[in-house]
């Protein structure tokens, strides 16, 4: 019989919806229930692609005994961390302090007032490796709460003091200074053999490539731009990359990128298309003919595999592509979508051709990967590109057979902003109308579906319905930065009036009252045991750090001094993460980059979209730190573009730092 779940939104809980466990979701339902039957709160979150939450999920939860266990000593209650990153946040932070470490699926037993007691990740159904089984772990804290309450309460309360002592990651400005030193602390730490950093796993450190991008643009600093270079050409020749249809997965399990951890999330693609666009458009201003063609190749590839595969019916983007699928038997394995071995190879494309992709692929009989397969890798360009192409058309072919990893479909307001602002940028720089019209679509169903009344913005739809749970600030600042980006390719000030609601929204409710930083809740959220507040950048953008970024391009179109304000307030409020741990702060960095270099601030204006193309091409092709453009009529509802003119009738260029504009352009060679 369904549980509760069963009318959620979340395709996670969804998953969850016929367990005989009786879930609960997050709310003020649930902890009410807590204290009236004086039970502890079983909280266990994760989310749809997650491999290990399908493993606990099919060996405890969906056992009776188990479940029966846990419907009688808790209440059980199932978050999708995705919908609730405020709700994960809080207890991710309580995970890591007690246990040293984090993860999903997540386990945390709560008080009934929402204080953890205690913590841990996956949990197997019997003891294993020194673990302790799921069932005992239950019948420990069951037994503890009857009999040990006071020991139990104390616990809580001392993580409870743990979890409101914020650590405050604020300094001064990051000046130039501070940048430079940054980028000799990511120096140190670059794998210069393999690419990335640290050992292993090695998730893609999209924002930090940024940041050298713009590092390298604004000094000419070779080092930044060679760190680039090694890993984003070791990320895209290795197994992380999918050599067939483009799109990265999410991280790599070994240092040099060969087997990944095969979910592919939207947001990680999204930072990564525009990645690879500036490593090509740097390319382009070195001259260096055979990096601009594969840097081209992969943000092409990566723009297109969006398109194919993330996107809904409504407009928007899924979150992501689950990395477990069923083998030719039935059995489902991490993988099977994507692993290959020689015998396959051989049985599609004949002997010689594929004892020549097995040798272009890394196919071994051995293996690379599990059971006797291996990724597909393409650590050098084929010797042959016609024959290439036709074996990739085979092997796609043969793929599409296949049963694929299932989807999350539901469409989160920040990766789907982040798809929108690559989207917009990429259909200008390559030239493809259709990674433009599909940010606007985007763009459009966050406008249409998810924004509300005030600025406020919903966290997630699905089929074109919002769920019912408030933005937390990613939320807000990058939704607010795309509708600037979309701005900047339709010209229409509807647009930005938009972007403006959003960001007062921001100043009004999540600025600190002290106005010194940011919180990543609303004050009129629903209460948490604490407001939880991070600058450190993780595998997306933290809400402050987003924030700058969305207040820099409000600043560049409206000249509006408490936007530009805010934006270096929030890099402040994260400056010490940055000097100290640039690694955790590449998205503050880059913006700092930004704020120390201008930023550019582009009015392009013509008589219509034709003339004003070009132009808007080459105004984004600047090898800048940054570059804010809006591109239509003269418009005095933007201000950027309010009362310029277009000399003698043809598509002419503002190009203006700190609202200083040096004369008209005409001729895109001079931009």
């Amino acid at each position: 019989m369904p549980n509760r779940l069963s009318a959620a939104t979340s395709p996670y809980l969804l998953q969850h919806a016929d367990n005989p466990v009786d879930w609960w979701e997050w709310g003020d339902e649930a902890l009410a229930l807590a204290q009236s039957l004086d039970r502890p709160i079983l909280l266990s979150v994760g989310y749809a692609a997650c491999h290990w939450c399908h493993v606990m999920a099919h060996e405890s939860f969906e056992d009776p005994t188990t479940a029966q266990f846990m419907n009688d000593h808790f209440v059980n209650v199932k978050v999708d961390r995705e919908e609730r990153p405020d709700v994960d946040a809080v207890y991710m932070r309580a995970t890591q302090a007690m246990t040293g470490q984090g993860g999903w699926p997540m386990t945390v037993v709560l008080a009934p007032t929402g204080e953890p007691f205690f913590a841990g990740t996956y949990f197997p159904p019997e003891p294993r490796q020194g673990q302790p089984a799921f069932t005992q772990i239950l019948q420990a804290l069951a037994d503890a709460w009857q009999n040990r309450r006071d020991e139990v309460t104390k616990v809580g309360a001392d993580v409870l003091e743990h979890l409101r002592d914020v650590v405050d990651a604020g300094g001064s400005a990051l000046d130039a200074e501070a940048l430079d030193a940054a980028q000799t602390v990511l120096s140190g730490q670059h794998d210069d053999e393999a690419g990335g950093y640290a050992g292993s796993p090695k998730f893609p450190p999209s924002m930090v490539l940024e940041a050298c991008l713009r590092h390298w643009a604004r000094t000419d600093t070779e080092r930044s731009l060679e760190m680039v270079r090694t890993t984003c050409d070791a990320m895209a020749r290795g197994g992380m990359y999918d050599q067939l249809s483009g799109g990265f997965a999410r991280y790599g399990v070994d240092r040099y990128w060969q087997v990944p951890h095969f979910e592919k999330m939207l947001y990680d693609n999204a930072q990564l298309l525009r990645v690879y666009l500036h490593w090509w458009r740097a390319e382009l201003a070195t001259g260096d003919v055979a990096r601009q063609a594969f840097a081209r190749r992969v943000a092409t590839e990566t723009a297109e595999f969006l398109l194919a595969e993330l996107a809904t019916p409504e407009g928007g983007f899924a979150s992501a592509l689950d990395a477990d699928s069923a083998d030719p038997r039935g059995e489902v394995h991490e993988g099977a979508f994507y692993a290959w071995n020689p015998n396959q190879l051989m049985r599609l494309l004949g002997v010689s051709d594929g004892a020549w992709a097995a040798q272009l692929l890394g196919v071994t009989g051995p293996g690379t990967f599990e059971r006797g397969f291996s990724t597909l890798q393409l650590r050098e360009d084929p010797d042959d590109p016609e024959r290439w192409a036709s074996v990739r058309t085979t092997l796609l072919a043969a793929r599409s057979e296949r049963t694929r990893p299932a989807r999350d479909d539901k469409v989160v307001a920040a990766w789907n902003a982040l798809a929108v602002i690559a989207l917009a940028e990429a259909g200008v720089l390559l030239e493809e109308p259709r990674f433009t019209d599909a940010a606007v679509r985007a763009a459009t169903l966050l406008a249409e579906v998810h924004l509300r009344d005030g600025g406020r913005v919903l966290r997630a739809s699905r089929d074109g319905v919002a769920g019912v749970h408030d933005g937390v600030l990613e939320d807000h600042a990058t939704v607010a930065e795309a509708f600037v980006a979309v701005l900047g390719v339709t010209g229409d000030a509807v647009w930005l009036e938009r972007a403006r609601a959003v960001l007062e929204r921001v100043l009004d409710h999540f600025a600190a009252s002290d106005g010194d930083d940011f919180f990543d809740t609303a004050d009129d959220a629903s209460d948490l045991v604490v407001r939880p507040q991070d600058a450190s950048d993780n595998a997306y953008p933290s809400g402050t750090s987003a924030a700058a970024h969305a207040f820099v391009a409000a600043a560049a179109v409206t000249a509006d001094p408490r936007y530009r304000e805010a934006a270096e307030r929030a890099v402040r409020s994260a400056a010490q993460l940055g000097e100290k741990l640039p690694r955790f702060a590449g998205w503050t960095l880059a913006a700092a980059e930004a704020l120390v270099a201008g930023p550019d601030e582009i009015a392009v204006v013509g008589p219509d979209a034709d003339s004003r193309a070009g132009m808007h091409r080459a105004a984004l092709l600047r090898t800048s730190p940054a570059v804010v453009v809006a591109a239509a009529s003269a418009d005095p509802a933007v201000p950027l573009l309010a009362d310029r003119v277009a000399v003698d009738g043809r598509a002419t260029a503002y190009v203006c730092r700190d609202h200083v504009c040096a004369l008209p352009v005409t001729d895109h060679a001079l931009l």
